[in-house]
């Protein structure tokens, strides 16, 4: 921590300043001390050849599932931790869904102190309600004096209007982020898959697009009450899209997620009943798909998100209709989302925003920016070497990728935290 590093011949990319240029970036104390052309290091310092490759913020994760506590034959916090860093992610936004659930500081307080073992950025979001169950607001005020900067209920919807009203306006008073998963349990709970002719096909029960488009629109209408911030978790399908675009025209405070499986997979991608393509929200029709990718090229959607949500077998390799949902996607996050580069669909820069200083604006963080000063957290991979994706060599404990398999193009090849670098690929 006390060394220099200069890290040199790197393609320096940094979305939020729109750099983009060969050169040197200098970090001493876990901070970044100099970006430039040609640096001269001190006397002592680490040099460190990143032989071309591009060098950007470290990722940062706003949506992500963890086995701790109670689960930990899913995925510990020093797993999580080992995920992440091979995928380039040095914070996680861990989700509330565990036992017993976070819905208050103590429980806050538990999960920061493992994390603490980690090597990245844990950053909890507790509960919106009480144990999940949409009955109760948890201690929002509270929780947010002591430094939490966001609350969901994870993969559940806070589905009573008056009661959401009211966590909007009460939230609004401590600047706190309200994260929705937005889904009408109604017209959710006892589906499986996209509503459509191929669920239909299949004979599987099926989840309509309105499920989610529904929720969006009634939270911007009580987003006109408030003065709240409100993040949607993740965007799915066309209608949802369009809802999106007319709100923020309306100056409406909303940003948006999306998980890569929905812009990288459609529906056809559970063919043969595969359960390691269940998700929550669905993967959706291939117009959907393409809308998707549309509203990220066109900025409605702000955020881009591994869902990473780890399952074990048992819960997986069982008939369709009964598997649970989540896939595990922290380690592919950055090299899948970088097929929208690779195919002309979106700018370079422009992707990575939406894993660093996007996410980092919204969360009011430090990191996810290339500047002096800045925690010396970074990525550095390379953008063109083609791989296969293989869960054998994942850290993950469990293995439910849905792209087993799947060649892509773009690999990390060191992830540091604030100096230190705490991941290394090595052949």
């Amino acid at each position: 921590m006390s060394q220099y590093i200069l890290y040199k011949n790197a393609r320096l990319l940094d979305p939020d300043s729109r750099l983009d240029m060969m050169g040197e970036l200098l970090t001493h104390k876990g901070l970044i001390q100099e970006i430039g052309a040609n640096i001269t290091p001190p006397s002592g310092a680490e040099i460190i050849d990143c032989m071309g490759h591009c060098l950007c913020p470290g990722l940062i994760d706003m949506r992500v599932f963890v086995g701790i506590p109670g689960a930990d034959y899913k995925d510990t916090i020093e797993n999580t931790g080992e995920a992440a860093v091979m995928g380039g992610v040095t914070t996680v936004c861990v989700q509330p869904v565990t036992d017993p659930i976070i819905d208050d500081m103590a429980r806050v307080e538990f999960l920061e102190n493992r994390a603490k073992k980690a090597k990245i950025t844990f950053i909890p979001f507790p509960a919106i309600t009480k144990q999940l169950e949409g009955m109760e607001m948890t201690e929002i005020g509270l929780m947010s004096r002591s430094g939490v900067k966001a609350f969901t209920d994870g993969n559940k919807s806070v589905a009573n209007p008056a009661l959401m009203l009211r966590v909007l306006k009460y939230a609004s008073m401590f600047d706190a982020l309200i994260v929705q998963h937005l889904a009408v349990p109604e017209l959710s709970d006892n589906g499986c898959m996209n509503a459509g002719a191929l669920a239909t096909r299949l004979g599987l029960s099926g989840v309509p697009t309105a499920a989610e488009t529904i929720m969006l629109e009634r939270d911007i209408r009580l987003l006109k009450n408030s003065p709240s911030r409100y993040h949607a978790a993740q965007i799915t399908c066309q209608d949802s899209i369009d809802v999106l675009v007319a709100a923020k025209r309306d100056k409406v405070n909303i940003t948006a997620g999306v998980a890569v499986p929905h812009f990288s997979l459609n529906e056809y991608a559970i063919e043969d009943y595969r359960t390691f393509a269940r998700l929550s929200p669905p993967l959706r029709s291939e117009n959907d798909r393409l809308a998707v990718i549309e509203g990220l090229k066109n900025g409605a959607i702000d955020v881009i998100v591994s869902g990473h949500d780890p399952e074990d077998p048992e819960n997986k390799r069982v008939p369709y209709q009964l598997a649970e949902t989540g896939v595990i996607g922290l380690e592919t996050m950055l090299s899948v989302s970088l097929e929208l580069y690779h195919n002309d669909h979106i700018p370079l820069l422009d992707i990575l925003a939406k894993m660093t200083c996007n996410p980092a604006r919204i969360l009011g963080l430090e990191s996810g920016v290339l500047k002096v000063g800045a925690p010396a957290d970074l990525c550095i991979f390379d953008l063109n070497v083609p791989y296969q994706i293989n869960p054998d060599n994942m850290a993950s404990l469990t293995k439910n990728t849905p792209f087993d398999g799947r060649p892509t193009q773009g690999r990390v090849i060191r992830t540091v935290v604030g100096d230190t670098t705490v991941f290394e690929y090595s052949k």
